[in-house]
């Protein structure tokens, strides 16, 4: 699944610990979502909108899912 969490962690200035840290999740985490190689629960994607104050489709993209 397409994301731009990396571009808006990088816009707050946060490195992937810090975002983890807001997230209660590991950095190696952070860098799996934003990567593309781990999706995160739906739990964790309200949790990152919220952060963000965005919506969950706004953050991912999951128009090349099967």
């Amino acid at each position: 699944m397409e994301n731009n969490l990396k571009t808006l962690r990088g816009e707050k200035g946060w490195s992937q610990a810090a975002l983890g840290d807001q997230l209660d999740i590991s950095r190696q985490s952070v860098n799996a979502i934003e990567t593309g190689r781990y999706d995160p629960s739906l739990p964790l994607a309200f949790k990152i909108a919220r952060l963000f104050d965005m919506k969950i489709e706004d953050i991912f993209d999951d128009s090349g899912a099967d």
